[in-house]
């Protein structure tokens, strides 16, 4: 049977690994990740919103490798920051090469002493594109608060201080097939899902 080959447009292992587990219902596509494809790439994210930047990281894939794409730009949105980190989630911290764990402790003391419950959502925006343009936009929403210790050994980023609501439990806590359903990302991702349908 010949696959459908889709390049996953980010160099993050942990967004690969999950894109390929949401998509597992998917047998007759091959996702490749750019490493497997020897492109080396690394897209400025100077974009204001999620969609710019997943935009500009779908297209400059899709112009790199000449297949067709998807991307996602995705941010924790904190209401006492007033919707920050956002679009800078994954340069929150002031340290040169942060971790992880580091913008977790920089979101923590950013908080201060506001009230808590510290609400807060995940967003992700999904856009998949070919050389030639954008062929689709697609946004998923996961609402929680923020701990102020990390709880849980799985997931990434701000996962393990971020519990979801209905859950009583961190993202980094819950069953991956369970945050494959219910994250941003997964909600996001099951929007495209027609689209692909019509690849097969």
């Amino acid at each position: 049977m010949q696959k459908t080959k889709i390049l996953l447009a980010t160099n993050n292992q942990g967004k690969m690994q999950e894109f390929k587990k949401i998509y597992a219902d998917f047998p007759q596509i091959e996702f490749l990740t750019p490493s497997e494809m020897g492109i080396e790439l690394e897209v400025a994210e100077t974009g204001s919103t999620y969609e710019e930047n997943a935009k500009l990281k779908a297209l400059a894939f899709a112009k790199a490798s000449g297949m067709l794409c998807i991307a996602d730009d995705s941010g924790l949105e904190v209401d006492a920051l007033d919707g920050a980190p956002g679009v800078f989630s994954a340069r929150f911290s002031p340290l040169p090469n942060a971790t992880d764990a580091d913008r977790r402790e920089h979101l923590i003391a950013a908080i201060g002493r506001t009230p808590q419950p510290w609400t807060a959502r995940f967003q992700c925006t999904l856009v998949i594109a070919n050389q030639i343009g954008i062929l689709g936009v697609y946004q998923g929403t996961c609402e929680g608060q923020i701990l102020a210790e990390d709880r849980g050994a799985h997931g990434f980023g701000y996962d393990p201080c971020f519990m979801v609501d209905g859950y009583d439990k961190t993202m980094a806590e819950i069953p991956s097939e369970l945050k494959n359903q219910i994250s941003h990302r997964a909600r996001a991702a099951q929007k495209t899902f027609s689209f692909f349908e019509t690849l097969i």
